[in-house]
């Protein structure tokens, strides 16, 4: 099972109580006070680990409790502090506060991690309170209550490439040939359910995630087929392949399905409609495919790519081209070097 969107209920433990003890030693006169302070309440950590596909683990585990921490004990005892809780989920993953309706975090690197439930401080105990005019007090301190908070997990894959089309457009085939991914294939539309990601590798250096994103259709930017569960896909990615079919099972235009898809990705977010795209046009061995892609290299302005999930052809070259586009991308994102400012020789008179 996928899922990219839950919520859970953090409960981080309670601080332990102080103590209130004296000591009663024989031949320790006036022993005074020994009460150690309480333990720590244990803290509730999200932490990203690449090891984790989805939020599917959470789905049924929902409340989160973290374990409290020791009361104080006599001869000084401190007790011990509670043990945190750590939730695991995949890099990508956005932390909203529900009350407060404001983003915590948002993990996108391995290792990351935020506390969001902080444990309750243990109290102290009366050892802590002895001065100079009072040296028997009494009194000690109870541990702070652990912090609640109500959050939503919102998962967004972290995928370099991210496949685009109308549904059965070849975008599950093209992953399962170019990667080791085993997206579901069959010859019907929808077949695919949710994003399916994919390492593709170049010879020995070069590698990228490709993301399938599940075909969208008119009216996805308002939800429309589950629209938003997928389009929130696509925010992460830095390059969109556009697959075009030249004979869609419906009888649709293929120049109508490709400025549909263009404008759904627009009205979700103007920025996705500007984001660097390689147009291609599937199932080459079809016989219309070759005047389907002249015809979207006449409206378009941009080249156009024949390949075949099912015969290789045009493989090779797109993920070639796919490299090197995210070089560019890379390289234009790299800051220029400052400039070294000039050192002038300063002329003196004076004798060193």
């Amino acid at each position: 099972m996928f899922a990219d969107r839950v919520v859970l209920y953090c409960r981080a433990g309670d601080g332990g109580n102080g103590c209130s003890s004296f000591r009663r030693e024989v031949y320790v006169p006036r022993g005074g006070p020994d009460g150690g302070d309480g333990g720590d309440g244990g803290d509730i950590i999200i932490q990203a680990d690449e090891n984790k596909g989805s939020l599917s683990n959470l789905v049924g585990h929902r409340h989160w409790n973290s374990e409290r921490g020791q009361h104080g004990m006599g001869s000084l005892c401190t007790g011990r502090c509670g043990k945190p809780t750590v939730i695991l989920v995949p890099p990508g993953t956005l932390i909203t506060d529900l009350k407060h309706g404001h983003m915590l975090k948002d993990l996108q690197q391995h290792g990351e991690s935020v506390v969001i439930a902080k444990g309750g401080r243990g109290g102290r105990g009366n050892t802590r309170f002895a001065t100079p005019t009072n040296r028997a007090p009494r009194e000690s301190e109870e541990g702070q209550p652990g912090e609640y908070r109500e959050i939503q997990l919102e998962l967004k894959m972290i995928a370099d490439v991210g496949l685009v089309g109308k549904p059965n457009a070849g975008k599950s085939t093209l992953l399962s040939r170019v990667s080791r991914a085993t997206p579901e294939i069959a010859d019907y539309p929808f077949t695919t359910k949710y994003p399916n990601l994919g390492v593709v590798s170049l010879g020995f250096d070069h590698e990228f995630v490709l993301a399938d994103i599940p075909g969208l259709i008119e009216g996805a930017h308002a939800g429309v087929g589950l629209g938003h569960d997928f389009l929130r896909h696509v925010e992460r990615t830095r390059l969109l392949v556009h697959l075009v079919e030249p004979a869609p099972m419906d009888q649709s235009d293929p120049l109508d399905n490709y400025a549909q898809i263009r404008e759904e990705l627009r009205l979700y977010d103007a920025e996705l409609a500007e984001r660097p795209e390689i147009i291609c046009v599937t199932k080459a061995e079809l016989p219309d495919a070759a005047t389907c892609a002249e015809l979207l290299r006449e409206v378009t302005g941009k080249e156009v790519w024949l390949i075949s999930a099912v015969t290789g052809k045009g493989l090779p070259e797109l993920k070639r081209l796919i490299i090197q586009r995210l070089a560019a991308l890379e390289s234009a994102t790299v800051p220029a070097p400052a400039a070294v400012p000039e050192v002038y020789e300063i002329q003196t008179d004076r004798e060193v």
